[in-house]
């Protein structure tokens, strides 16, 4: 009776309506029917309904803290007035440094409950979808003392197991400590296939650069986010982007991408992970802020697509759940029309869900008076209102939205969960190349240098690594290394055992390879990491050892130490196939390969 006993907390209408469409403590768990949908949904006004269509930011770290970019942004002072004033369907939480929702999780617990109650007080008193960006790798949210696991393509590449096993792994301890502090949806998996090398914001993010792998891989993440456990212990899962941005050279968040790829291509490519999650039952899917001419000649991005959204996702793949638009503030969607404008556009196309819209005041009393001027109509809002009561149904949300923040250390970053993100990581080190026979190593160095890319990961790995016995001295030089610290890193270099050199988007940034070469001219044997996208090691320079760790958490770089000091063996397989370089018509390095000794 205590999950009864939590529904009472957002009172009549909520209780009674569940009471009456028989959801028990037993029944609220099984899939919902329409008809409970419908009953919650015909108590609501045009204002509650509309709310529900929208996702939002909060600004703070509790639902009552007065925070003056809320006042910027939503004309009132705390998070929680942000739910009451505009009766949220969701919002979703951040870590950087203007929206920053996270300290600790047990912070972020009692933030969620907070927002919980705020919607248990607004309108309809329907609870929050509460969601954040949990992919893994380079978009990890919510960091230490949670666990962290590698990106998509880490987890790929230590595929030894027939079922994507590491993958349910992963995804199953994320859902779980993410639904343990109140967040009850992750936009993860990313079902993009990473077919072009220089994709710019893609990347590792993606399993693979073969669709049937990557759909086997999305496959096994919406298993563990979604069938790991009771409802009210897992994640709606969200599969994105919607048509597939893995051909992008753009990136949506500052431009609009166009993709030329014939609709036969689309269909053999970048359909497949779409279409397995899909069939795995996945919640809920995202749009891409990109245009496809062979999709849709108009121009129009997909979000705003009738027939990208409604045409091939809806009608010919047969998705029936929620669609939920990436970022309204990204330039993708901007591009070509004003932002009162993309709300309705995106209703029109068949999207459910509009997140974090430039302008929420603007976006809610645009698709309001859209509404009223019979140019939406109301069955429009309702189709849609109705799916995002069935997820909130079926995901456990109506019946359990508020967390444990004591019970939170039993869940959130256990050892078990940090063993279980260390094991995958130790499996996904790939060596790409060891001409020279540096690897592995005839003895352990008494000392190394860890320099190249990153403040963080240079730091990070030279830590490790002393903690493994060898003394490590850290010297960054960025993407982009000065005349100056590339002397200083080859003076450095001279002066010790090993260096380990971290590059990241090499084909961007090519000065790294002036480093590259300063470092092999000192005659100190030197390890060449791609510390972010394989592809760095298909460009020409002169250092013949590589691996690839597919990104720079702690599990990678501790991988990556293990791996250097011959205490383990690289394990790992190429995701994608490297290119010589910017040539994409020669393969230098195949999809599979892998080096180990």
């Amino acid at each position: 009776m205590r999950r009864l006993r939590r529904i009472h907390a957002f009172a009549v209408p909520l209780a009674g309506l569940l009471a009456a469409a028989g959801l028990t403590a037993h029944s609220a768990t099984a899939t919902p029917t329409m008809t409970e949908a419908q009953q919650l949904l015909g108590g609501m006004t045009l204002e509650e309904k509309v709310g529900q269509l929208f996702v939002t930011w909060v600004n703070g770290k509790s639902a009552d803290e007065v925070n003056a970019r809320n006042q910027a942004d939503f004309g009132v002072d705390t998070p929680a007035q942000v739910i009451r004033k505009y009766h949220l369907g969701g919002v979703i939480y951040f870590n950087n440094d203007t929206r920053d929702n996270f300290d600790d999780p047990a912070q972020v617990a009692r933030l969620s409950n907070g927002l919980q109650r705020a919607a248990a007080s607004s309108g309809a008193r329907i609870p929050l979808q509460i969601g954040t960006d949990q992919e893994g790798g380079t978009v990890t949210r919510m960091g230490a003392p949670a666990t962290e696991f590698p990106n998509s393509m880490a987890i790929a590449a230590g595929r030894d197991a027939a079922d994507a096993t590491d993958a349910t792994d992963a995804s199953t301890v994320l859902g779980h400590e993410l639904r343990a502090v109140g967040i009850n949806q992750d936009f993860a998996p990313d079902a993009d296939v990473n077919s072009n090398p220089a994709n710019p914001v893609i990347g590792v993010r993606s399993f693979s650069g073969r669709p049937d792998l990557a759909a086997q891989f999305v496959t096994a993440e919406v298993k563990g986010y979604q069938n790991s456990g009771r409802p009210a212990e897992t994640v709606a899962a969200t599969a994105k982007h919607f048509p597939g941005h893995g051909d992008a050279a753009t990136d949506s968040h500052t431009g609009l991408p166009r993709i030329d790829r014939s609709e036969a291509d689309w269909r053999k490519i970048d359909v497949p992970p779409f279409k397995a999650a899909i069939a795995a039952g996945i919640d809920s899917i995202m749009s891409a802020h990109i245009q496809f001419p062979s999709l849709d000649p108009s121009g129009e991005p997909a979000t705003l697509s009738k027939p990208i959204i409604t045409g091939k996702l809806r009608d010919e793949l047969g998705y029936d759940g929620v669609v939920i638009t990436d970022s309204l503030e990204m330039q993708g969607v901007r591009e070509l029309h004003s932002d009162a404008d993309i709300p309705v556009l995106a209703l029109k196309a068949g999207v459910d869900q509009l997140l974090m819209p430039v302008h929420l005041d603007v976006a809610i009393n645009s698709v309001i008076n859209a509404v009223k001027s019979g140019d939406l109509p109301m069955r429009r809002i309702d189709q849609s209102v109705l799916r995002v009561l069935k997820l909130k149904l079926h995901r456990g949300i109506l019946t359990s939205p508020f967390d444990n923040p004591a019970q939170v250390p039993k869940t959130v970053g256990t050892p078990a969960n940090l063993a279980t993100a260390q094991r995958i990581a130790d499996k996904s080190i790939t060596a790409i190349a060891n001409d020279a026979g540096v690897l592995p190593l005839k003895r352990k160095p008494a000392t190394a240098l860890v320099t190249g890319w990153g403040v963080t990961a240079t730091q990070a790995l030279a830590d490790r690594l002393t903690a493994h016995g060898t003394k490590t001295t850290a010297l960054p030089t960025g993407q982009t290394p000065s005349d100056e610290l590339i002397t200083q890193a080859a003076a450095a270099a001279e002066k010790t055992d090993l260096v380990i050199v971290l590059t990241n988007n090499l084909g961007q940034f090519p000065r790294q390879n002036n480093l590259l070469a300063a470092l092999m001219a000192t005659g100190t044997p030197v390890v060449a990491v791609a510390a972010q996208i394989p592809y760095d090691a298909g460009y020409a320079n002169p250092v013949p050892t590589w691996l690839a760790t597919y990104g720079y958490l702690t599990p990678s770089l501790e991988a990556l130490a293990k791996v250097v000091l011959g205490q383990a063996a690289p394990g790992g397989k190429l995701p994608v196939d490297v290119p010589a370089g910017a040539d994409v018509t020669t393969i230098k390095y195949p999809f599979g390969h892998g080096l180990s000794w």
